[in-house]
């Protein structure tokens, strides 16, 4: 039985019909479908009206350079890629974010990636983004995200000889044994 929040295609249309930014993202969506097919795609939401899909980082590459390259599209701007990390996610625990601009017509595109922790390996995006440089190399250094392929994956904000990831949620935001701060005023 379907979801009774779910609406039924005809009431998509209609409320699209309704909000620009509705009908852009359903435009880009089956933009998104024709170029790449519907099965690339999962998880497809639009939260505060930025079309979000999740795909494979067995497919992100192609993708991004398919959409750097479309000259219908052209969204020609890495605005943001970043890591994450969601421990209870069993077998996709780490993932990146790609956040995808097109200065040209203002559309705008977040795609998602998972991946399991024990293989915390993303393809490189240098090769179409220089920016994609220095984001990749903070994925590295805070959460272990390896780039086969990167001119020079090394850590970024923190030390060389640090051996943990410090943005992965094993570790505690901040250190209990402290002994010279109150939290009197911070509502703790």
């Amino acid at each position: 039985m379907a979801d009774q929040n779910e609406e039924s295609p005809v009431a998509q249309e209609a409320a699209a019909a309704q909000d620009p930014a509705a009908q852009k993202n359903a435009q880009l969506l089956a933009l998104l479908h024709r170029l790449f097919g519907a099965d690339a795609f999962t998880d497809v939401e639009e939260p505060y009206g930025l079309l979000t899909a999740t795909t494979t980082r067995e497919r992100i590459h192609d993708i991004i350079a398919g959409l750097q390259q479309d000259q219908e599209l052209q969204l020609n701007f890495l605005t943001t890629m970043c890591g994450m990390h969601f421990p209870e996610k069993e077998g996709q625990e780490l993932g990146m974010v790609y956040h995808l601009h097109s200065l040209v017509h203002n559309v705008r595109l977040r795609l998602k990636i998972f991946f399991p922790i024990t293989d915390p390996v993303a393809p490189t995006l240098t090769d179409l983004y220089a920016t994609a440089n220095w984001m990749e190399r903070e994925a590295f250094d805070f959460f272990g995200i390896i780039f086969p392929g990167h001119p020079n994956l090394m850590r970024i904000l923190n030390v060389e000889d640090m051996d943990y990831h410090p943005m992965r949620k094993e570790y505690a935001l901040e250190d209990g044994t402290r002994e010279d701060k109150t939290d009197l005023f911070f509502g703790r």
